[in-house]
């Protein structure tokens, strides 16, 4: 098997595995000259380990144990009857247990106490041996000063005389098995090897991740607990030289499949970054059927800089099977840009407006006449409807308020055509990005993290946070497949979609049949052929109560049926507005057209989506494939077993006997 370390880049097969000199810490210490000098310390045993051999695996648990000040001891093991092969075994706190009473006139005192701390290991296809469970308290103290005394401890002692002392000192290092996903070349459909995925970017070594006491061991347990759990879970360590943690990434398997259905439109969110949180966190987030966000992966990021964003970027586009997003929102930033034109060179990269506004208070705050400033911005971003009235409307506000030296706005208005809504009209958002001044936007981890959250807390909150998201998406399918939409008006347009469209897609489309009501005076103004124009007038709050009049300019193609609204709604939200469906009125048509019923909507989307998506060149007899595939289907049988009791029951009995044929192929091929 080939080794490969730990800190490259994303380059391995789901069924490879490498070595990581993880079962040893080093610790700098100085002594009374002040000198430094170097000893190693085991790491505490984790469920997901693995060793070559059951004397490995031994030795491994005995090492830790005579660090910690214990001895350990074989209380159990299981044999199969047909080959007398040890296939489980427990070791155990040689303070397990309790020794049988003697009948002897001075039996000897009861030393042990019942001690709980022990782990479980099983062979593995009958070449490794996994930990499979752990129980690391005791219930007595325990004292590295008096480790000697043990008899584990005693065996190791006397193997090492028996050994020829070497001149140098053999340092304790001990090897770590940890199985990783197969990659997905970043710029095609195949599955690729290294070569063709190790980029030449040199990464700043001298920076890494700043962990404080307990951080690695929570990180690196959760992988390794996760990957135990569920085999998809893909998790990936860059590591320097010197052994520091510069980054790491991690999905878990309901990422992997999300991305297959929702990856058209991704943000990037790097709040953390952004507001100096003492976690690093990045989060890469979709928008489901219900427009409720999605995770699609997680990393930690030691450095803001170009080459270790590209890093996460290859690690993330590496466990996904499918194409890469059409479109990227992320945080105005140049690193994050550069990075982002390097791993995704055909996505369009767009700025979330919403950040760049949040910053208005900080950059202008300051500024005389401020309120008025912040008011003409907030016009000119939100409410162009033409390129030409924010051109206008910015230059009106940078000469009124003699802001043409400010370098803030200079290099805002340079990069004007990645954030400003009238620059984006042609790009399919999904939803994802604010559109007018009141909206607002939530990273996915809101609520759960803070600038002081450390490490190991949000590795203890990430489950929550994901178990929340997931409750809240499985109770939206229930509602939209169950519930009977309550209907508004009498348009045929509101009959047609509550058919299809989930219940809050549908509430925000019923909201654009609605507002057909306040529209009027819809009049052709041209004809160019088969294009006729249109100008549809609508009473629009701006302040409070007070209301104006705004005419939007809507293009309908009457051979094809095709329509296009000056304020380009659909592609920003994914349906048709009101002034859009107040020409279809206006010409007679009944039924919205099919191009304008996005799937993705749809109330059965992940029950009706092509399961390989059109993807070419892959592998299918790569075991990745078959976990996402498999995975893939078995949503769908969920979804469709929570529909009914009856449609439980049945799911449920299918899947327990489709288990016991598992388990009897598996007791066949011993």
């Amino acid at each position: 098997m080939e080794e490969v370390c730990v800190n490259r880049e994303p380059v391995f097969g789901e069924d490879d595995e490498f070595d990581f000199e993880g079962d040893s810490i080093t610790v700098e210490q100085y002594d009374e000259t002040g000198e430094s000098h170097l000893r190693k310390e085991s790491l505490p045993p984790t469920v997901g380990l693995e060793f070559d051999s059951f004397d490995e695996a031994y030795d491994s648990y005995n090492m830790y144990a005579k660090e910690q000040g214990f001895g350990i001891r074989v209380s159990n093991s299981w044999f199969r009857s047909k080959r007398k092969e040890r296939y489980r075994a427990k070791l155990s706190c040689s303070s397990a247990g309790f020794k049988k009473k003697s009948e002897a006139n001075r039996p000897k005192p009861e030393t042990r106490t019942g001690c709980p701390a022990m782990i479980v290991i099983k062979l593995i296809d009958s070449k490794r041996w996994r930990i499979v469970e752990v129980e690391l308290q005791h219930n007595h103290p325990v004292s590295p000063q008096i480790k000697r005394f043990y008899k584990s401890h005693k065996k190791m002692i006397l193997a090492a005389r028996k050994a020829q002392p070497p001149l140098e000192p053999v340092k304790e290092v001990h090897t770590i098995k940890l199985y990783r996903t197969a990659i997905v070349g970043s710029g095609c459909n195949e599955y690729c090897n290294a070569e063709q995925v190790v980029g030449a970017n040199h990464v700043d070594r001298s920076r890494h991740l700043e962990l404080k006491e307990g951080d690695v061991y929570a990180i690196y347990n959760y992988c390794c607990r996760m990957k135990l759990i569920n085999p998809t879970f893909f998790y990936l360590m860059d590591l320097d030289d010197d052994g520091h943690l510069r980054n790491i990434f991690w999905a878990d398997a309901r990422s992997r499949a999300s991305y297959a259905y929702f990856c058209d439109t991704v943000a990037i969110e790097t709040t953390c970054l952004a507001n100096k949180y003492e976690i690093p966190l990045i989060s890469f987030v979709g928008v489901n059927h219900h427009r409720q966000p999605v995770l699609l992966g997680c990393a930690f990021v030691g450095h803001e800089s170009v080459d270790y964003f590209i890093w996460v970027f290859r690690a993330w586009l590496s466990c996904m099977i499918g194409p890469p997003p059409q479109v990227i929102v992320t945080d105005q930033s140049y690193p994050l840009q550069n990075a982002v034109s390097e791993v995704f060179p055909k996505a369009r990269h767009c700025y979330c407006a919403w950040y760049i506004m949040q910053r208005v208070p900080e950059r202008l705050g300051g500024l005389k006449g401020y309120e008025a400033i912040k008011q003409q911005l907030n016009e000119a971003v939100y409410n162009s409807l033409k390129i030409s009235e924010f051109e206008t409307s910015w230059a009106d506000m940078i000469k009124q308020h003699g802001l043409g030296n400010n370098t803030w706005l200079q290099a805002l208005y340079e990069e004007r055509q990645r954030w400003v809504p009238v620059y984006l009209k042609d790009i399919f958002f999904a939803g994802m990005i604010p559109i007018q001044e009141s909206e607002g936007l939530n990273a996915f981890f809101d609520g759960y993290v803070h600038k002081h959250t450390s490490f190991k807390e949000f590795v203890d909150k990430y489950d929550l946070a994901l178990q929340r998201r997931h409750h809240k998406e499985a109770m939206a399918d229930l509602e939209s497949r169950t519930s009977r939409f309550e209907l508004k008006t009498r348009c045929n347009f509101e009959v047609q979609l509550s058919k299809v469209y989930t219940k809050e897609i549908f509430r925000r489309f019923q909201s654009e049949v609605e507002g057909m009501y306040s529209c009027f005076n819809t009049r052709q103004v041209s004809v160019n052929g088969p294009i006729v124009t249109y100008i549809v007038k609508e009473r629009v709050e701006v302040e409070g109560s007070e209301k104006k009049v705004r005419q939007y300019e809507v293009l309908y193609e009457t051979n094809q049926v095709d329509i296009r609204c000056i304020c380009s709604l659909f592609n920003y939200r994914g349906y048709l507005c009101r002034h859009a469906l107040n020409v279809l009125n206006y010409n007679g048509v009944d039924e919205i057209p099919s191009r304008y019923i996005l799937h993705r909507w749809s109330k059965d989307f992940k029950c009706r989506s092509p399961q390989d998506n059109g993807f070419g060149n892959i592998d299918v007899n790569n075991p990745v494939y078959w976990i996402n595939r498999l995975y893939k289907r078995a949503i769908s049988v969920v979804e469709k077993g929570a529909q009914t009791e009856e449609h439980y029951r049945i799911a449920l009995q299918e899947l327990e006997e489709l288990l016991s044929k598992f388990n009897l192929a598996e007791d066949n091929s011993l």
